[in-house]
Parts: structure tokens; sequence; C-alpha cells
């Protein structure tokens, strides 16, 4: 499900040109926004013509708690409308332009897209560059989409379980910046406050019973099944006690000695239900998985961009053993298995399903924060590695998409999930004034 929001909607006219005929589009358009999924519209009634107007919506608009602003250009109009609203509501802007009208008399009717060139225009050299452009009849729901990542993203509250994994630095980011910028925060918990975590034994047998009704368990034994079934509940609990929005957790070295099963195999179970569990500690990871779930993207995981065969042009989305169960091929053997830490792995073992990829990395870097994407497809494979794991083919060549990730310094996890969902998160880069990279 696509994250809740709300649009502030008014439309931009002049007297001089067929503003009738605007208001008429104006009132169908406000019929028409009312079927987008999970949205509440604050619409500015009738048209804004002069400043006083644009005054009065500005100080209305303000008082709503919008995420967003749909500018409609009506008409033609005076260029200073959008600044004066701007004053009042500083949010990003969607410039919707109109299809012009068949001639009447010889007469253009509303000349709504060189209104729009006025405006963006008079935006962008008074430094406001958050905005986007659209023209047609019918809204840009990605920039819609785009809105919905920056309002989850504003009221987000991301779980730090320890820290980063050993070593890996370029996970590591500057909280206070990251806030600034986004308005995500970051609250610290210790490994201790995990393991420690309550919950009752009627639930570790529930989701025991989910646990063994799933995977295959022969190669693991049932002191490993239990304490796996014992993580997951905690996962979740911790989530909803904390009211968090994701969790980055530091899984290896301490987890596995410390706890005696490291979190993939209860990670992979607990994602499936849509919860956000970022490996190793990497916040940004939980960030592109908010990101895309914002959006309406089910169940994203994190993989590692592994194995690329440059012969045979396709790489592993690879990981060990936390993609969401239900992203499984149904085709192989859905295993719990144990390969690293000591016989404490306990890892998912499945081969995704085939279908459309879509892979987005939030990164940060001395430049500034940037966001990788790409497409791919996940093609049939056979079950030959532990962890989860899918085969993909690019669209391009997996040498040009190595390069990119290696030359840009890009972190080494990144969002996967099944489906388009790549043109929203370019508009959010753009209107957040981030690189983009893809």
């Amino acid at each position: 499900m696509k994250a809740h929001i709300t649009l502030g909607v008014a439309c931009l006219a002049r007297k001089t040109y067929d503003f009738e005929a605007a208001r008429d589009i104006y009132q169908r358009i406000q019929g028409e926004l009312q079927q987008l999924e999970n949205v509440t519209l604050e619409f500015v009634d009738d048209l804004i013509f002069e400043d006083p107007d644009a005054e009065k919506a500005g100080q209305d608009l303000a008082t709503k708690d919008i995420d967003g602003l749909v500018l409609i250009v009506g008409t033609f109009h005076l260029g200073e409308l959008a600044l004066v609203i701007n004053r009042y509501v500083k949010k990003s802007i969607l410039l919707w332009a109109l299809e012009e009208l068949p001639y009447n008399g010889g007469r253009i009717r509303l000349n709504s897209i060189c209104g729009l060139n006025l405006t963006s225009s008079n935006l962008y050299k008074s430094g406001i560059r958050d905005y986007h452009v659209c023209i047609g009849n019918l809204i840009d729901q990605d920039w819609v989409d785009a809105i919905r990542i920056k309002h989850v993203f504003s009221r987000a509250k991301i779980g730090l379980v320890g820290f980063h994994a050993k070593g890996f630095v370029n996970l590591g980011v500057d909280e206070p910046d990251l806030y600034r910028v986004t308005g995500t925060l970051i609250e610290h918990y210790e490994l201790a406050d995990l393991f420690g975590l309550e919950v009752t034994d009627d639930a570790v047998e529930a989701t025991k019973a989910r646990l063994t009704g799933t995977f295959s368990v022969s190669g693991v034994t049932d002191e490993q099944v239990d304490k796996v079934a014992s993580m997951a509940t905690k996962l979740d609990a911790f989530v909803l006690a904390n009211q968090l929005n994701a969790v980055a957790i530091r899984c290896w070295p301490e987890f596995a000695a410390t706890f005696g099963i490291s979190p993939c195999a209860a990670m992979s179970l607990i994602q499936s239900d849509g919860r956000i569990l970022a490996c190793e500690g990497d916040i940004l990871g939980a960030m592109s998985m908010l990101a895309h779930q914002s959006i309406g993207a089910e169940t994203p995981f994190l993989a590692d961009f592994s194995q690329v065969n440059l012969e045979e042009n396709f790489a592993l989305l690879w990981h060990c053993g936390v993609a969401p169960c239900n992203t499984w091929d149904g085709a192989c053997e859905i295993s719990l298995d144990t390969y690293f830490a000591g016989g404490k792995g306990v890892t998912a073992d499945f081969v995704l399903k085939p279908g459309d990829l879509s892979i987005a990395r939030i990164d940060y870097c001395t430049d500034g924060y940037r966001l990788f994407l790409q497409e791919a497809k996940a093609v049939p494979m056979d079950k030959l590695l532990k962890g989860t794991y899918a085969k993909a083919v690019f669209n391009g060549s997996v040498r040009d998409v190595l390069d990119k990730v290696v030359m840009n310094g890009i972190a080494h996890h990144v969002s996967v999930v099944y489906g388009q969902y790549i043109k929203p998160l370019e508009i959010f880069a753009k209107l957040a004034g981030w690189t983009i990279i893809k």
C-alpha cells in the first residue's frame, strides 16, 4: 500500500484568457483527483487571479499540513502568483500545464504552457528548485509518489541496533545532516536491548509453526529453529514497541556468538510481512527500502551486487539469506541452513522468483547525497548457493553497471523490489537536489 499524503491544489488564471473554460477544467480535475490512492486533497475552490487571491490561498493552505502543492496553470497568469503562495507554503510544487483548447475566433484561449514557462522561470531564478513539471490532462502520478517518499522520510524513525558491521565505514551516516536533509531520525539501541526483549512463549510457538511451515529445517538443529523463532518474534515486537519505521542491525560479528545464531533467517520471515530490516547496520540501505515501500513496492530487501559474470552478462543479487521468503521462486527447495559463523549462521536458502526488478541505493559521500538506480530482470536459475539470490540481467551491459557502482563508490547494498519503481525515485532525487546515477 502506498503511503498516505496530503496535497494542496490550486489553479492560476487571468481574465484576459478563457478563464471560464479553465474553471470548468479545474472542476473536472478536482473530481478526477479524488481517485488517487491514499491522498487527501485540500483545494483552493476558485481560480487565483490576483495577488490578494494568492495571499489568501497561501495562508489557507499553510494551515492544512500539506506535503506537496499542485499548481494548475489554468491560463497564462500574473507571474508572481506562485511566488506569493510560496511565501506561506514552502513545499515541493507540481506545475501542471493544460493542453491548449481549439482556437476561438483566432484567439489563444488558455496559453497554459507559456504560463508554465513564466512561473518555472520565476521559481528557478528565485532559488526555488524543488518543482516538477507536467503537461496534459492527467496529473503526473510519479510526482505524487515522489512526494510520498519525502513524506515518509520526514516522519521516519530508524532504529540502529548496535552499529554498522566491522569495517563497513562506507555505511556510516552523519545523523544531524541526515535529519537536516530528510527529517529522518536515528534512534540508537544496543544489541542487548534486542536480545533481552521479553516475548511470550505463545508468540514464539506461533512464529515457530509458521517458520517450519515455510522452510525445510532438516539442515539445522531443533535448538537453532527455536532461536530463529525467538529472534523473529523479538524483531517484530522490537519494531512495534519502539514505534520504528525500519531497523538496521549490526548482525555480525557479535550477534551469533552472543545470541547463538545470526538473524538472517528470522529477518527473511519477518520481512515477508513488510517489516523493513537492514543488514550490517546499513541506515541508508534501510532508507532505500523505505523509499520503495512508500510508493507501493512490496517487501523490499537488501542485496549485494555479486558474482558478476562479464562473459555471460549477468550478476547475482545475493545476500546471506535475508530476502523475504515470499520472494521464493516456488521451484527450488526453500530451507534453513548454516554455513558461516562457526555453524551459527542459520540463513534462509532459496532462489528468488523471476520478474522485473527495480534497484535503488540512497548513498552519501563528500559530494553529498546521491541515488543509484537500475532496472533488471530476474531470470530462472538452479539452486547452486547458500543464501538468497536472483540471477539478474540488466538492460545494458553488466560491466557498465559495475563501473557505475565502483567508479562512483556506491555502497555495496542495494534495495531490490519487483516491478517498475524508477521514475518516482528520479523525481524525488531531483526535488531534493541529489545526484542521480543510473
